[in-house]
């Protein structure tokens, strides 16, 4: 069984899901009172969001590659970022750390091609989606077209994001504006939406829409567990 690494803490909400996903499945898939082995490495939130908005980004870089050297020495065989947004680094982390890498994005577009779906909607913090690194990895390396919402909508998603689901907060209110965004993007065409901020899941279900929902938390977890579990 490999030793999972985990970078949690952006926000630590997210990485609870994370926690308890994994565990959940480690005791279904191998019974009894087992559970995951991992290392948690848990940065301050507030660093990494001044960061991002500053477009510090080779600062953000840094904090993260030094959780990665720590996990590294601490006995991790692969690392797991648990976030979307942080991603846009992931290859920077990935190199430093020489540590295996499982990318959240290679991840979703896996099981969007598996779902034989062409065009989705993306949604996410408005570095995801109105920055190239997450769009392009889709389009490029699995041929998937990625429809973002318009600039209003983007800018009323990240606030939900920022403001209440990384503090705790879900309001019903939040969860229909976030159904009226997802309307929009299947009225252009998408055939699935992508919860591309590991926070969205908590507040989006997929009862409150009529496409399919790929929900990144769940999909990286599960993908850790698979890697985990895995032989050789």
């Amino acid at each position: 069984m490999k030793v999972m690494g985990l970078i949690g803490g952006m926000s630590w909400n997210s990485t609870l899901e994370y926690y308890r996903i994994i565990n959940e499945l480690f005791a279904q898939r191998l019974g009894g009172l087992h559970s995951a082995r991992l290392i948690l490495y848990s940065l301050d939130f507030d660093e990494i969001e001044r960061a991002q908005r500053e477009a510090r980004w080779d600062d953000a870089a840094h904090i993260l590659v030094e959780a990665s050297t720590a996990l590294k020495q601490a006995g991790a065989d692969f690392l797991v970022i648990c976030t979307n947004t942080m991603h846009r680094v992931a290859d920077v982390v990935a190199e430093k750390s020489s540590l295996p890498l499982l990318h959240i994005v290679d991840v979703t577009g896996n099981a969007i091609r598996e779902r034989g779906m062409n065009c989705i909607g993306l949604l996410g913090s408005r570095f995801v989606m109105k920055e190239a690194f997450y769009r392009e990895r889709l389009q490029k390396q699995f041929a998937i077209e990625v429809l973002v919402p318009e600039e209003d909508d983007m800018v009323v998603v990240d606030r939900i994001i920022y403001d209440e689901l990384c503090r705790g907060r879900t309001k019903a209110a939040s969860r229909r504006t976030c159904a009226d965004v997802i309307s929009r993007l299947v009225g252009r065409g998408a055939e699935g939406i992508v919860l591309g901020c590991t926070e969205l899941p908590l507040l989006v279900r997929s009862g409150d829409i009529a496409v399919p929902i790929f929900d990144t938390t769940r999909l990286h977890a599960e993908a850790a567990v698979n890697l985990a579990l895995a032989e050789g």
